[in-house]
């Protein structure tokens, strides 16, 4: 919790500069429940300090549970530091929470090693807290303060199946992480989330021609679905090996290069329904449905764009609680 006696000013205003310590305090409170009053106070604080502010880019990784997510995004960090020296990036890593006990270990950090004092990078864990999809129930909103202090920020999700595409949501580019020989074309085709990233990474290439099958046998599979892919193009795919530091190189310029960005309106209606979901059910999507202000989000969905006005989260969080609370009376 944040010590009254310790201004949200003070504390953003070192979060900007890359201090740790208030970036993970800030964090913490996102991460807690009723918060909305709290969130409120610090994009407007985060407003007032960087009026002309440019989001980080989003970059979300996902896919099967050992596929080499962490190890590979530990090898990019380093990279990272001597490539964009004049850059910022933090990571948010998702760790699977226990059915049981609903504890989790976030043994993701064990395999990333960063300089400690390094104000350039910063790492956080989260519980998946038994969410589906990859995320925890914070995580949109942790994003959304740290794209206010870095350049990027890396997104890996807990080991997913065949239709999580939570993190594609909420991410400008997405990478599906895959290894050699992990599953057939008939495989790649019935998985939901082959039609989503943006970019695949086949890693742990350290065999050749094991890898070089799995390539091609990927790429067929993808001309075969072009049809169905985002401007009927085929993504790109890249090999790489943390073992042999083979093809990192490439996949780190290729995001340090990346210009394009997702529409944050549509991002917000997405997250807002998931959330009136989550929260209320159907019966509050049937009110949301109902304000006012939805029927400017319907001309949205409709033009991707999203017009000049930018929907603000808070604002619309507050309009359904008000309106779920007059209904309630």
């Amino acid at each position: 919790m944040i010590d009254m006696n310790e201004s949200l000013s003070q504390l953003v205003s070192d979060a900007l500069q890359g201090e740790k310590y208030p970036i993970a305090k800030i964090i913490s409170r996102i991460e807690t429940e009723k918060n909305l009053e709290f969130r409120e106070s610090l994009f407007k604080e985060l407003s007032l300090q960087k009026p002309d502010f440019k989001e980080g880019l989003t970059i979300g990784i996902t896919g099967t549970p050992g596929a080499g997510k962490s190890s590979l995004l530990g090898e990019l960090c380093k990279m990272f530091l001597d490539f964009a020296p004049d850059k910022k990036m933090a990571i948010v890593a998702i760790d699977p929470s226990s059915n049981v006990s609903g504890g989790s270990i976030l043994g993701d950090r064990t395999r990333v090693t960063l300089p400690r004092r390094d104000t350039r990078l910063y790492f956080r864990s989260q519980p998946s807290q038994l969410e589906l999809g990859g995320l925890n129930p914070y995580t949109y909103h942790v994003i959304r303060f740290l794209r206010r202090v870095f350049d990027y920020v890396f997104v890996e999700t807990v080991g997913i199946g065949q239709n999580e595409i939570s993190v594609s949501l909420i991410s400008d580019l997405s990478f599906l992480v895959m290894q050699p020989l992990g599953g057939d074309q008939v495989q790649f085709m019935k998985s939901g989330i082959m039609e989503v990233p943006e970019a695949f990474i086949i890693n742990k290439c350290d065999e050749e021609s094991l890898a070089n099958s799995s390539y091609y046998m990927l790429q067929s599979t993808l001309e075969f679905i072009k049809d169905i892919l985002p401007n009927h193009t085929l993504p790109p795919i890249f090999k790489t090996s943390v073992t042999k530091r083979k093809g990192i190189e490439e996949l780190l310029q290729y995001i340090l290069h990346y210009e394009k960005r997702k529409d944050k309106n549509a991002e917000t209606l997405t997250q807002l329904t998931q959330w009136i979901r989550n929260e209320y059910g159907r019966w509050g999507i049937s009110i949301w449905e109902g304000l006012e202000s939805s029927k400017w989000n319907q001309a949205v969905k409709r033009n991707p764009l999203g017009g000049i006005q930018k929907l603000k989260y808070e604002e619309e969080e507050r309009k359904i609680v008000s309106s779920i609370k007059t209904k309630i009376k």
